[in-house]
């Protein structure tokens, strides 16, 4: 029987069986790898930091994140945010004066205090938190 005259599903389980056996050909079924065959190289803190003395850092220099300041936060229902207008005072949960939250990609890495430099809002941080206490923190 030609290709023309067979079933399309008896063409396509053909194709499959074809690709298959290349398959075998090119990788047997065992994978051929066993466990006694992989060899490793040892991990020591120079081949950590990719072979020099420097850690490899400039693939990364470059990734903009973003950095907000957060002076508070507060839950109201939709009913009282629909009547918010001009004028109105929504109450935080932070205390005058307390310092600022500064977040970077919504991590809070620093605390901070507003200041004002050539007319434009900045904060001057004066806390930061330590990598340990940001992970502690990511488990809340």
């Amino acid at each position: 029987m030609s290709d023309l005259e067979k079933d399309p599903n008896e063409a396509l389980a053909d194709e499959w069986a074809a690709a298959l056996e290349e398959q075998d050909d090119v990788i047997p079924a065992s994978g051929g790898m066993t466990a006694d065959t992989a060899q490793f190289q040892e991990l020591t803190a120079e081949s950590a930091k990719g072979g020099g003395g420097e850690v490899q850092m400039d693939a990364i220099l470059d990734v903009p994140v973003t950095i907000s300041m957060e002076i508070g936060r507060t839950q109201i229902s939709i009913r009282n945010l629909l009547q918010l207008n001009q004028g109105s005072v929504v109450e935080l949960d932070r205390l005058a004066g307390e310092p600022m939250d500064v977040l970077v990609n919504g991590t809070l890495i620093a605390k901070g205090e507003v200041v004002v430099v050539n007319e434009k809002f900045g904060i001057r941080l004066t806390d930061i938190i330590s990598p340990a206490d940001r992970v502690r923190r990511l488990g809340r």
